[in-house]
């Protein structure tokens, strides 16, 4: 997992637990803790992430997807390889933070991201 972006945001593994029920699938817990203004460059995901706002907002935008601002209590969907092309604190004053929950393979690369 990649912290990369700017020195003002932080990604913590909540748990990881293989699924018994589809073998070789993982579910990873994660929590993005996004200072004022901060932002994760272009990515991609090794698998299915739902993401939850529980502080602040993000902005936040898929390839193809108009770019959103989600509010603490909503949620966003992105399929397996899907360009997240932004994720961002929506403001430049106060902290953000959501939860998200990858499942994917066992040993995936869970975040990789993109060059420019």
């Amino acid at each position: 997992m990649s912290s990369s972006g700017t020195s003002l945001n932080k990604v913590a593994v909540i748990s990881s637990h293989a699924l018994p029920n589809l073998p070789g699938k993982r579910v990873t817990v994660v929590r993005v803790s996004y200072g004022p203004g901060a932002f994760t460059p272009p990515h991609r995901h090794g698998g299915s992430v739902t993401a939850c706002i529980t502080k602040g907002q993000v902005r936040s935008q898929l390839s193809g997807g108009p770019l959103e601002t989600f509010e603490v209590g909503q949620s966003f969907f992105e399929p397996p390889g899907a360009t997240h092309l932004v994720s961002a604190n929506a403001s430049n004053t106060e902290p953000a933070e959501l939860i998200a929950a990858f499942v994917a393979d066992e040993g995936a690369e869970l975040t990789t991201v993109l060059e420019p």
